[in-house]
């Protein structure tokens, strides 16, 4: 009986390995650019899918214009990355605050909000795990009372490079 449980061990490890290797585009659907300058049209996102070359890697841009849609895939590698840049709302509502889900997979870092209404920040993805997080852009009226409430979020997946042997 030891050797079939054995063999079953070994069937469940390379099934959960190979399952793993496509785990990265579990978000699937359109993500950041993934140039490491300005993106060539402030909202064109780059397209991508579970393929291994389709995350970002290094520096990458990613940019919310007003009418883009309010939730948007991310997949990232390891150690990128990823500046969000929120141009100005159409509404009355301003820019607030951005949060992260999981701050030990993508870590948010140096926020502002420009005079013009424009806000940036830095998300850094965890350099040696991989993980998801939602990360969250409040906004709100200024001359309102109350919460925030969330106007975007970015669902970054942090995806490491496969091994090889």
């Amino acid at each position: 009986m030891r050797c079939w449980a054995g063999w079953w061990v070994a069937a469940g490890v390379a099934l959960l390995a190979a399952c793993s290797g496509s785990a990265g585009g579990a978000a699937g659907g359109p993500s950041g650019s993934r140039s490491s300058g300005p993106s060539p049209s402030p909202s064109a996102p780059a397209t991508g899918s579970s393929a291994a070359g389709s995350c970002a890697a290094g520096h990458t841009e990613v940019t919310v214009v007003p009418g883009d849609a309010a939730e948007r895939p991310l997949c990232a590698r390891p150690g990128a990355v990823v500046t969000l840049i929120l141009r100005p709302r159409a509404d009355d509502r301003r820019w607030t605050a951005v949060h992260s889900s999981a701050p030990v997979f993508v870590l948010v870092s140096g926020w502002q909000v420009g005079a013009d209404g424009t806000a940036r920040a830095d998300l850094r993805c965890a350099a040696t795990r991989a993980g998801a997080a939602e990360v969250t852009v409040l906004a709100k009226a200024p001359d309102l009372a109350g919460p925030a409430h969330t106007a975007f979020t970015l669902h970054v997946s942090v995806v490491p490079y496969a091994k090889e042997g």
